[in-house]
C-alpha cells in the first residue's frame, strides 16, 4: 500500500515521501538531513527524488541525497538544478522507480518560471504554486500565468489530495477570511486545521474540492471575492486576473 508521510523542515516546509514496499521516493527534498534521519528510522531505501522547482529550500538536498542513494531525480524540465536527470513539461508520465506510482506533469508557472506540479492516482504535488487556502508569491510570473495555472489544477477531479510545500494553513485562512468574511466554509476550514495543529498534525493534504470551495485565489469570480479586491484598490477591476493581482498584493502586506 502506498503512503504519503509529512517530514518537516527549515521552519515550515514539508518534504513528501512516498513509501511502498520498503522503498521511498522523496519530494522536494530541501534538506537532505530530515529525509536521511526518517529512511534509517523507518529502514526505507530512497529509490527517487521529485522536484516541482529551483528554490533551495525544494532542492537544496537534492544532490546530496542522489549522490548518496544513487537513485534517478525527475524535475522541472525549464529550471536550472543541479543533478537532474529526467527533466519534465507538460504531459509527460512517469513511473516512480520503487514506489510503482505513475504521475504526469502539468506546467504550472507563476511561483517560478518553470515551476511543474506533479500529480496521478488521486495526489497532486504542486510545490509553492497552491497552497492550502493560498498560493505563491510571483518571483518570476505574472498574475495571468499564475491564474491559468491554478485554473489546471482547479480543474482537477475534486477528491484529488493537495501536498503543498509549507505550513500556512492558518495564515492562509486569516487572510482569506479577511477577503470573503462572508463563506462559512472558512469558519468550519478554521475550526478543523487548528485542531489538526493542536494534536501535532499537519493540516495537510487539502484537496481541490476543499480548495475550490475556500481558497479566495480560485475565487477570483465570487462576488464577494470582487468586492473584496475592488474595495482594497479603490477601483472596478475589469477581470478575474486584476481581481487575483489585487488580492494576491494585498496579501503579501497582510
Amino acid at each position: 500500500m502506498l503512503a504519503i508521510r509529512a517530514v518537516p523542515a527549515f521552519k515550515d516546509n514539508y518534504i513528501w515521501i512516498l513509501e511502498r514496499g520498503g522503498h521511498a521516493a522523496a519530494v522536494d527534498p530541501g534538506d537532505a538531513r530530515p529525509v536521511e534521519e526518517f529512511l534509517a528510522r523507518n529502514g526505507l531505501a530512497l529509490t527517487a527524488i521529485l522536484a516541482t522547482h529551483h528554490h533551495s529550500d525544494h532542492v537544496g538536498g537534492l544532490a546530496e541525497l542522489a549522490s548518496r542513494w544513487g537513485c534517478p531525480t525527475f524535475g522541472p524540465a525549464r529550471e536550472v538544478a543541479e543533478k537532474l536527470d529526467t527533466r519534465l513539461r507538460e504531459g509527460d508520465r512517469f513511473e516512480v522507480p520503487g514506489i510503482g506510482a505513475t504521475l504526469e506533469a502539468i506546467d504550472i508557472p507563476g511561483h517560478t518560471a518553470g515551476h511543474i506540479a506533479l500529480t496521478g492516482e488521486g495526489m497532486l504535488f504542486c510545490g509553492d504554486t497552491l497552497f492550502a487556502c493560498g498560493c505563491g508569491r510571483l518571483f518570476e510570473g505574472t498574475p495571468a500565468q499564475m491564474v491559468e495555472s491554478l485554473a489546471k489544477l482547479a480543474r482537477l477531479p475534486a477528491a484529488t489530495r493537495v501536498y503543498c510545500g509549507h505550513e500556512y494553513t492558518m495564515a492562509n485562512i486569516r487572510f482569506a477570511q479577511a477577503v470573503e468574511p462572508g463563506n462559512g466554509a472558512l469558519d468550519e476550514r478554521k475550526e478543523r486545521e487548528a485542531a489538526k495543529l493542536l494534536r501535532g498534525e499537519p493540516t495537510l493534504p487539502s484537496t481541490i474540492g476543499l480548495e475550490g470551495a475556500t481558497n479566495p485565489f480560485l475565487r477570483c469570480g465570487e462576488r464577494e471575492v470582487i468586492a473584496s479586491a475592488e474595495k482594497h484598490a479603490g477601483r472596478k477591476l475589469s477581470s478575474a486576473v486584476d481581481v487575483f493581482a489585487e488580492i494576491r498584493a494585498w496579501k503579501n502586506d497582510f
